[in-house]
């Protein structure tokens, strides 16, 4: 059973907003690369095995995806925002996972499970 460090899933959830919106000024891409730094540093932080690493991350992805399914609510009608909710929420989960088993991997924590 995964024990959730709900602190580190905040810190995540606030870097991947930030790093998101400044890097997505920037370049196109830059909200994805936001986005995965601040999963990265989540699974680095968490620290464990490739699960609790790929849950840390993922958590940070559905509850950022969340977020920013409201905001399309709001922005773009109901129609359009549901429709993006269930996209970035699907997208957001993986990459997370990805980015927080990068994380176990780049602190050389990881042992066990994959």
């Amino acid at each position: 059973m995964v024990y959730v460090r709900w602190n580190t899933v905040i810190i995540g959830l606030v870097i991947a907003i930030i790093l998101g919106f400044v890097l997505g000024l920037i370049t196109p891409s830059g909200a994805f690369i936001g986005f995965l730094i601040a999963t990265i540093y989540v699974g680095y932080m968490v620290g464990g095995d490739y699960i609790n690493g790929a849950i840390h991350g993922a958590l940070v992805g559905v509850v950022a995806a969340i977020i920013l399914g409201i905001l399309a609510l709001i922005g773009f009608g109901v129609a359009a925002g549901v429709a993006v909710l269930i996209t970035t929420i699907i997208i957001a989960g993986i990459i997370g996972a990805i980015g927080g088993v990068i994380g176990v991997l780049i602190g050389g924590r990881g042992r066990g499970r994959f």
